[in-house]
Parts: C-alpha cells; sequence; structure tokens
C-alpha cells in the first residue's frame, strides 16, 4: 500500500515538474522567436559597466538584452544581444552606452532611425551589425579635466572678476531707486505714447494694428478731401473778387451818373484837349 502511494506521488511530481518544465521551454521558445540576433561593436573606446544579462534599450525603452561580451582588440569591444522584432533599427541607428538611475547600471542605447532609412547592414555570418564610436564619449571626461586645469591655473583672474562682479552688483544696489525712478518714467512715457496711438487710432483706424491698406486708402482718401477743397476755395476766391470788381465799376458808373457837377469838374481838372501840333508843309527845291 505504501509503495503504491509512493509512486503515485513521485509520478504525480515528475507530471507537475514536466508541465512546469514544458511551459518554460514553451514559454522560452516564444521569446526567442520574437526576438531577433543583433552585434553591436564598439571601437575606439571603454565599454566600462557593459555585463552579460544587462539590457538594451531603444529611445530610452528595453527592448532586448545582452547576451555575450567579447573583445577582440584593446580598441574593439563587440557586444551579442537579442532583440525585440518590433524594435525599428535602421542603418542609420545610433549605438552608445548610457547608465541607468542612481545605481547607474549600463545598458546599450540604440537611439533614432529613419523610417525610409535602409535597413541594419549584415555581418559575415549575417547578424545585423551597428558600430558604436565611443571617441566623443572618451573625449568628455578630457574635456573636462581641460577645464578643470584652465580654471586652477586661472584661479585669482576668476577670483578678480567674481569680486568686480559683486562690487557692481552691490553699486547697483545702492542705486535701485533711481534705476526705479528711471523705470517710472520709461513706464509713463510708454503709457503717453499709448494714449497717442489710441487717438491715432480713432483718427486713422488700423494704425496700431499695422493694417497698411486701410491706412493708405484712409491717407489717400484725406489727400482727395485736401485738394477738392483747395480747387473749391480758389474757385470762390476768384468769384468773390470778379464780384467786388463788378460792384466797384458799377458803383463808378452810378456816380457819375448822379453827380454831373463832379463830372463837369473832373473834366475842368483835366483841361481842354490837345490839339496835335501842325505840320509843316515841305516846299518844293529849286532846279
Amino acid at each position: 500500500m505504501r509503495a503504491s502511494n509512493l509512486a503515485i506521488g513521485t509520478v504525480t511530481l515528475a507530471v507537475i515538474a514536466a508541465a512546469f518544465t514544458a511551459l518554460l521551454a514553451v514559454q522560452k521558445l516564444r521569446s526567442a522567436q520574437s526576438k531577433s540576433p543583433i552585434r553591436i561593436v564598439f571601437d575606439g573606446g571603454s565599454a566600462a559597466g557593459l555585463r552579460r544579462g544587462g539590457p538594451v534599450n531603444f529611445d530610452g525603452i528595453q527592448a532586448g538584452e545582452i547576451v555575450s561580451i567579447k573583445l577582440e582588440n584593446p580598441r574593439k569591444v563587440v557586444v551579442e544581444a537579442m532583440l525585440d522584432n518590433s524594435a525599428p533599427i535602421r542603418k542609420d541607428t545610433v549605438a552608445g552606452i548610457e547608465f541607468q538611475g542612481l545605481t547607474g547600471l549600463a545598458a546599450v542605447s540604440l537611439v533614432g532611425g529613419a523610417p525610409a532609412a535602409p535597413p541594419v547592414p549584415l555581418d559575415a555570418d549575417g547578424i545585423p551589425v551597428l558600430t558604436a564610436d565611443l571617441h566623443d564619449l572618451e573625449s568628455i571626461p578630457e574635456t573636462l579635466h581641460n577645464v578643470d586645469k584652465v580654471i586652477v591655473a586661472n584661479a585669482d583672474v576668476i577670483k578678480d572678476g567674481l569680486l568686480s562682479f559683486e562690487s557692481t552688483t552691490a553699486s547697483l544696489r545702492s542705486k535701485s531707486d533711481a534705476i526705479d525712478s528711471i523705470m517710472d518714467k520709461a513706464d509713463n512715457a510708454f503709457a503717453g505714447f499709448d494714449t497717442v496711438i489710441g487717438k491715432i487710432e480713432g483718427v486713422v483706424p488700423g494704425f496700431a494694428d499695422g493694417k497698411t491698406e486701410e491706412l493708405y486708402d484712409k491717407l489717400r482718401s484725406l489727400r482727395e478731401m485736401a485738394d477738392t477743397f483747395r480747387l473749391k476755395s480758389a474757385k470762390l476766391m476768384e468769384e468773390g473778387r470778379q464780384t467786388l470788381r463788378d460792384i466797384s465799376d458799377a458803383a463808378v458808373k452810378m456816380d457819375v451818373k448822379l453827380d454831373p457837377q463832379a463830372q463837369s469838374a473832373n473834366a475842368r481838372l483835366a483841361g481842354p484837349p490837345r490839339r496835335p501840333p501842325p505840320q509843316s508843309q515841305a516846299q518844293p527845291k529849286r532846279p
């Protein structure tokens, strides 16, 4: 009885273990089918921090994991990874190294790639390969060291500059009231300018809004109105002068008709009419 129970238990455990193993195998197979191998070559720099099982990120999202890391020569590191088939990598995709979170965990970084760009080139064994240039990453620490050296070498000059800036700031702080007064005057000037613009806008619509066509039409109509008024005023003045001359002539004629004595007095003052001098007759010459 005990032997049969032991056999039943053993068979049950074996079935459970087989089912669990089969489930893991199916999941692993599905995972393998959804991913493809990719090779990232780090040339000209250090790939410190990368490890087997580390993440491979595409645009900041984990899309695969590192399978192996090999060193081909002192300046070339080859990383084999499994990448999700849905990751849209292209020939112009940029490969590099990024550090995640506070722990500084290193990961392979894949960024960008134009949709119209050609696919990733294949290596001799048919695996897609991307090359990452680490010269720029190496130049960053070197640049920081150079900046540090420059700061240390020019510490006195930088200190004097900071002291001068501090004194200038203190001087400006002491003149804050005068600066506030100038700013208030400027605000008042701009307020007056806004008032003038508002008045001009009331006379010439569209001036403040920069509507040049409306402004041009308004100015042209004002010019035409001024020209018309000038022509009419000149015509009226000419007619007024002619009317005054006619009235003056009529008054003179009426005065002469109504006052004959004045007419005779004027004639006496003028004197008798002058006779033309007699013309001498030419005498014939004797032969």
